[in-house]
């Protein structure tokens, strides 16, 4: 089947795998400014500053992060040879 052939047309196996690497992206995104939060956190707190509201944020950041590992968990795992 050639390129004109094919239409955009993408098999139900191919979705799934750029769909477990779309998830794979958003986690390292969540797993970033997850850091960069508990700096701050920590931060504010060795300041003696008010930092609950950041610590919230972090709570939250980190449970979004283990939704998605758990949601991530579902589909199928990637593979070195998936790309042509």
């Amino acid at each position: 089947m050639t390129d004109a052939q094919n239409q955009g047309h993408v098999p139900a196996t191919r979705r799934k795998v750029r769909s477990g690497e779309d998830f794979d992206i958003i986690i390292g995104f969540l797993a970033f400014w997850a850091f960069v939060l508990l700096v701050v956190t920590v931060w504010m707190e060795v300041t003696a500053q008010p930092a609950l509201g950041w610590a919230l944020g972090l709570l939250a950041m980190l449970l979004a992060i283990y939704g998605m590992v758990r949601l991530r968990r579902r589909l199928p795992r990637r593979t070195a040879s998936g790309r042509p």
